[in-house]
């Protein structure tokens, strides 16, 4: 593919919908189901979406006064993906586009980032693009549903005007029939970027 400077490269602030298939069909999770998704961004070459990220309020409590911020200065990178035939530094082009944006448009001073370790990730792209490694998480549980579907388990708990969304009562079906089912997960690498002191 061209590089990256022939200005074809676009990144733009998108709606979730815009980007839902995509991160669905190029992201190893498969899915957003549940995410909390504050902001999301599609990298666009040609006008082709060739990207996607989002990002989002934490799924973990209390994590944000580890950072001496409060919820509403924190998001987390919670989804990444590229489709395979892009440039070596696509990633850290759209990443840092993407930083820039949230600098100058939001109040938000930290963003904290996971690369699974369960695929083999271990944050190469967030070391390349200057976030600091600040150690590792607990081991964490998923539940992987009958067709054999990673979802996180507080998945279990995604409400909607206090009703379980769909998705999530077809989990909680599927673990009271047993064909679903809790499977523990190896700690994931912590990342953080500081936006703003």
């Amino acid at each position: 593919m061209t590089a990256l400077l022939d200005g074809t490269w676009e990144v733009r602030l998108v709606e979730r919908a815009d980007v839902k298939d995509f991160i669905e069909k190029w992201h190893y999770s498969g899915s957003i189901n549940g995410l909390k998704v504050s902001y999301s961004f599609g990298l666009y070459h040609d006008e082709v979406l060739v990207g996607g990220m989002i990002y989002g309020k934490l799924a973990m409590g209390g994590v944000a006064q580890k950072y001496g911020v409060t919820d509403d200065e924190i998001l987390e990178l919670r989804r990444l993906c590229l489709i395979d035939d892009t440039p070596r530094n696509a990633e850290s082009f759209f990443i840092g586009k993407t930083l820039r944006w949230l600098k100058q448009n939001t109040a938000i001073k930290t963003i904290v980032s996971y690369a699974d370790s369960n695929y083999g990730h271990s944050g190469v792209i967030y070391r390349a693009t200057n976030f600091t490694h600040v150690g590792m998480t607990a081991p964490g549980r998923v539940i992987i549903n009958s067709e054999g579907r990673k979802y996180h388990d507080k998945a279990i708990r995604t409400r909607y005007n206090g009703e379980l969304k769909p998705f999530a009562q077809r989990l909680v079906n599927e673990l009271e029939s047993g064909t679903a089912h809790y499977v523990t997960q190896t700690p994931k690498h912590t990342y953080v970027m500081q936006l703003r002191k």
